[in-house]
């Protein structure tokens, strides 16, 4: 059945390290992310391998996960909105000089990091969406094209076959969870969430940590559901965040919930404070573990030194999390895991 939030994100972080005489250093550089996509973490690695700059191994390891549509909601022709349209999401951040370029809800563009990176490198704000960054894009000589394949339009009319189901409405009138709307609100409807609607594949992320004695960068993608929703990938603190002088973190899963509690820079602030980077993710999940029991998601973090941790919640369909890593002693992606609590 279609589910409008299946969505996904791709994080980079690239984390400045500090001299091994200070602090005990794992191999550098390292690229470590989440789910088993060993296509972008390659293709983010063979740039530095090959003595290629760090924003541009971001970028091509985003761009190889939208281009390989990883599991099938990132980039074109993912998971498309209430109007049957797919909108990307993207951010990038220099930890060294806190720049940051993000999109929202943008529109007809493919490479979404690429027009991140435009936002962070030709212009002084941090974030543009909707209609105004997709022509922004076409100005920076993005080309403009659909991003509708055979499956999104068939997801899309599977859904409205049944009844729009899910639709993440609530309080609302008519009935949500068996009308397609137009809806208004309803006062008199108890203030109730309501189950949640999890899918395995519903994570808003892959994040790729990459650590390089260089700057910080990220890069979240991912689609949304109800039109004009923006989640947690572009939001600085929340879908990622990264600072040279402490770490990077990046999250995946329900960003709607998620987003409401900054895990990315919490954990990145946990770092700072001492806290190597498997506690710094578990202290970030627990937080929100604590309102929300069941929410699905995980997180990854990373720190000055090159070491690198991961946590997740235990929820339906997420009993372990996977992530890959590659860095000088594997020379390619390896898969691991950690056991969600």
């Amino acid at each position: 059945s279609f589910n409008p939030q299946n969505k996904m994100f791709l994080s980079l972080l690239i984390i400045v390290s500090l001299p091994s005489c200070l602090l005990r250093q794992a191999p550098l550089p390292v690229v470590v992310n989440t789910w088993p996509f060993k296509g972008a973490a390659a293709a983010a690695w063979s740039v530095l391998r090959s003595g290629g700059s760090v924003l541009d191994a971001v970028e091509k390891g985003c761009a190889r996960c939208e281009e390989e549509q990883c599991d099938g909601t990132v980039g074109f022709g993912g998971s498309p909105d209430e109007s049957g349209e797919t909108t990307l999401d993207a951010m990038i951040m220099n930890g060294n000089t806190m720049e940051v370029g993000a999109v929202a809800d943008l529109r007809r563009i493919k490479n979404a990091i690429g027009v991140a990176r435009a936002v962070m490198e030709h212009t002084e704000h941090t974030m543009l969406v909707g209609e105004s960054a997709s022509l922004f894009a076409e100005n920076m000589g993005f080309v403009a094209e659909d991003l509708t394949t055979d499956k999104s339009l068939n997801i899309f009319s599977q859904w409205l076959k049944g009844n729009c189901q899910p639709n993440y409405r609530k309080n609302v009138s008519p009935d949500s969870s068996k009308s397609c709307g137009p809806y208004r609100p309803e006062a008199e409807q108890e203030q109730n969430e309501g189950p949640r609607h999890v899918n395995i594949h519903s994570h808003d992320t892959i994040v790729l940590i990459k650590m390089i004695v260089s700057l910080n960068v990220l890069y979240c993608i991912w689609c949304v559901s109800i039109c004009s929703r923006v989640g947690d990938s572009p939001i600085i603190g929340a879908g990622a965040y990264a600072d040279s002088s402490a770490g990077a973190a990046a999250a995946t899963g329900d960003g709607d919930i998620m987003m409401r509690f900054l895990p990315s820079y919490l954990a990145v602030e946990l770092m700072r404070a001492g806290a190597d980077p498997s506690a710094a993710c578990k202290s970030a999940i627990s937080r929100i573990k604590r309102h929300y029991s069941d929410f699905f998601g995980a997180i990854i973090c990373a720190n000055i030194t090159g070491h690198y941790g991961a946590a997740c919640n235990k929820a339906p369909g997420l009993t372990e999390f996977h992530f890959m890593v590659s860095n000088s002693e594997s020379d390619t992606p390896v898969l691991k895991s950690v056991g969600c609590f």
